[in-house]
């Protein structure tokens, strides 16, 4: 066998040390996998809601807004697979909260108008409601012509408020507007004004829940049958039919019937059609 200089063993070994060394940078780690994208968020509708109308919208003690209108959303909103959420959004501001984008849906015992649907479109709707008079127990008033000069309080901008200004002329200074019917109502109970006209459903309501009041409500044949809808953005044609499938599901299934009987003590009588605060 050859002898091995030292110097050519160091030499050997130098080249073996480095090829190792080479071989140890080339070799590549294994790619790190990218972390899974997170799954989106689901979308939250947002409802704007005037939470001073009571059955229909309302705050409880904690501050809740509860009410009719609130549980016939949620319920079509879940058949419809829909996350919600409602702010309480004033009466005066509300539509304008629509049309800018603040809100994506407003429930708020919206009566459908031809006027309104030229700037928001409705879904099918969901409450008939009427006008009707509230006055003192003791007083004379007998029919809606009646009021032409006397002073009548009106939640502003509503048909309430449509229907004595038509009767008493734009001008009229007998005509009260309040932010709220109940603090209409609350005016006529403290003899500020001589009538109120408003809705039924919160007319009713309130006079069954203040007896120490005094109240006494009138209909009238002139008053015609209005409907309630659910208020979207002109032409939000995808949100309006999540709705109106929704609204369509709960009358099928009887989650609407149990939500009117809870508030107004028996089911509707028949359902709701087509039709024009």
């Amino acid at each position: 066998m050859a002898s091995i200089t030292t110097r050519h063993f160091l030499q050997t070994a130098g080249t073996l040390v480095a090829g190792l060394v080479l071989a140890a940078c080339s070799k590549q780690e294994p790619a790190a996998s990218a972390p899974a994208a997170p799954a989106p968020a689901a979308r939250i509708y947002v409802v704007g809601t005037d939470a001073a109308y009571a059955p229909f919208e309302s705050q409880n003690e904690k501050g809740e807004i509860v009410g009719f209108d609130i549980e016939v959303v949620q319920a079509a909103a879940q058949q419809a697979g829909m996350d919600v959420k409602f702010l309480n959004t004033p009466w005066e501001g509300i539509f304008n909260s629509l049309g800018q984008g603040d809100r994506d849906l407003l429930v708020s015992a919206i009566t459908i108008t031809d006027e309104r649907k030229q700037t928001m479109d409705f879904s099918t709707p969901y409450f008939d409601a009427q006008q009707l008079i509230a006055v003192k127990k003791d007083s004379k008033i007998a029919k809606f012509d009646e009021l032409k000069n006397l002073k009548v309080g009106v939640q502003n901008g509503t048909t309430g408020d449509e229907v004595i200004t038509k009767l008493q002329g734009k001008d009229s200074a007998n005509v009260k507007r309040f932010e709220s019917t109940p603090l209409a109502l609350k005016e006529l109970e403290g003899g500020g004004v001589d009538a109120v006209v408003a809705d039924n459903g919160v007319v009713v309501h309130y006079v069954n829940n203040n007896v120490n009041a005094q109240f006494k409500t009138i209909s009238d044949a002139s008053f015609k049958a209005e409907q309630y809808g659910m208020a979207v953005k002109k032409g939000n044609a995808d949100l309006l039919e999540k709705i109106n499938k929704g609204l369509a599901a709960i009358k099928t299934d009887g989650s609407y019937d149990r939500i009117y009987a809870k508030y107004f003590g028996a089911a509707p009588a028949a359902p709701t059609a087509a039709a024009s605060k």
